[in-house]
């Protein structure tokens, strides 16, 4: 009796974990929406959350960058960084879309901004309202 238990409970054991443990190919992920702030300058954070944001987009998801504070100088990294404008070319090839902080922009006498677009608090705050996953770099 008890080896008939310990062969029940083997086999359970082992019919669970072949439904559990391998995820199914069948699955498919469904696509989200992520806003990504960037208030950095620092050439290597940005270009790291460029490439995240062109990974997501290659994955289905929807992308919404938008750049904050010294975040706005991206302008700038792309015309001095011949990789970072590689991906800041690819995003917005592939239909995103960079909006920056006006006020900042203005701030750094930046009135004809090439890689994002003039916007507003109100921006910012309809990318947080709007998007699943919001992240800051």
């Amino acid at each position: 009796m008890k080896k008939q238990i310990v062969i029940l409970v083997f086999l359970t054991c082992v019919f669970a974990g072949s439904i559990y443990a391998k995820p199914s190919n069948e699955q498919k992920k469904s696509p989200t929406t992520i806003g990504m702030v960037i208030y950095s300058n620092d050439t290597e954070t940005v270009w790291n959350a460029l490439r995240l944001a062109n990974y997501s987009k290659n994955q289905g998801d929807t992308v919404s960058i938008f750049l904050l504070g010294k975040g706005v100088e991206l302008d700038n990294l792309v015309k001095t960084d011949k990789d970072m404008k590689e991906q800041a070319d690819n995003f917005l090839e592939n239909g995103g879309v960079i909006l920056g902080c006006g006020t900042c922009l203005q701030s750094r006498k930046n009135n004809e901004p090439e890689v994002c677009k003039y916007s507003s608090l109100a921006d910012l705050y309809d990318l947080i309202r709007k998007n699943k996953i919001v992240l800051t770099f």
